[in-house]
């Protein structure tokens, strides 16, 4: 698909993804991109989404919307992200078909995969148990679109795809304490306690859970990829099929950051679950994405943006 000529409806434009996949679709030449924001039209409201569709008659649809959060985002509002982000796409995705939308992308989450999921993660295995608890409303949610645009596939032949993006993390990200994911949580901890002369963080867990975190801007060049090249109902993990303990990379944010203190866990904490990587195969094999930029690299950029942008915050949605 050739992106230049096709009116682009992209949800979330004004949030943290949101902002480097508009990037990334004007260096794909797009030239008609609309990215409304929620204060001008709230996606949970299905006579808000009538009209957006009306008014733009968009001929592919990104949705990249999302109420987000971290574990103690998730814990304290689980009906929130439950129905917010559940409503959200299947009113999105039935207002494409409606409006016969030549291409429909739908962003997921790999908190849908099951608490106990072999590793790698494969996408065959994303329905043999239910999901880490903490964030559970949320990772069902949005595997409910799955289900949603493999339905519309079989039934109306609607071109719907599904991606599975792992923890994001970059410059824009949410440094927002009571919101952030772990990445800006700890950037932020650390530059904090560094300019304060503090000596110890505190942090949540034992430090042994695993995660696995792909670039903000790989993955915006990931769902560009995808939206050109793949049209097939099965989901697509995006990843860079690397792992890290939390304990490690609060170390190699510590000395990134300079922060030369301690860390203290808290064993009263939940760790969330024990271990996420994906299995990237697929995305390399249908549509050529292999993420570029490493760990280290994008951890440096980031700080060096937060650093010289503190004041900037963004909301606890990216809808």
């Amino acid at each position: 698909m050739d992106l230049a000529e096709k009116r682009i409806l992209l949800t979330g434009g004004g949030g943290f993804l949101g902002y480097h996949l508009r990037e990334a679709l004007a260096e794909a030449g797009a030239r008609t991109v609309f990215s409304p924001r929620r204060r001008e039209f709230d996606l949970t409201q299905g006579g808000v989404i009538e009209e957006l569709f009306r008014t733009t008659r968009p001929q592919v649809l990104i949705h990249a919307a999302a109420v987000v959060g971290g574990i103690g985002a998730n814990m304290a509002e689980p009906g929130r992200f439950f129905y917010e982000n559940a409503l959200m796409g299947i009113q999105l995705v039935e207002a494409a078909r409606k409006y016969s939308v030549e291409k429909t992308v739908v962003l997921g989450t790999i908190c849908a995969y099951p608490k106990f999921t072999p590793i790698p993660f494969s996408e065959d295995d994303l329905w043999n148990g239910y999901p880490e608890e903490t964030n559970a409303p949320y990772g069902v949610a949005k595997k409910a679109l799955l289900v949603q645009c493999q339905a519309y596939r079989q039934q109306y032949g609607m071109h719907a795809i599904f991606l599975l993006p792992v923890n994001l993390y970059g410059p824009r990200d949410n440094f927002e304490p009571q919101t952030s994911h772990v990445i800006p949580a700890l950037v932020r901890k650390c530059l904090e306690a560094r300019a304060a002369g503090t000596s110890e963080i505190v942090l949540w867990g034992d430090g042994s859970p695993t995660r696995e975190f792909l670039y903000v801007k790989d993955a915006a060049q990931a769902i560009i990829a995808a939206t050109r090249f793949y049209d097939k109902p099965e989901p697509v993990n995006l990843g860079s099929g690397r792992e890290i303990s939390i304990r490690e990379l609060a170390e190699m944010i510590a000395r990134l950051t300079g922060f030369s203190g301690r860390f203290r866990w808290d064993l009263t904490k939940p760790n969330g679950q024990p271990r996420r990587r994906l299995d990237t195969r697929r995305a390399e094999s249908e549509f050529g994405f292999r993420a570029s930029t490493s760990l280290e690299t994008g951890l440096q950029e980031t700080i060096a943006w937060y650093s010289e942008n503190a004041s900037f915050q963004t909301a606890g949605s990216t809808s």
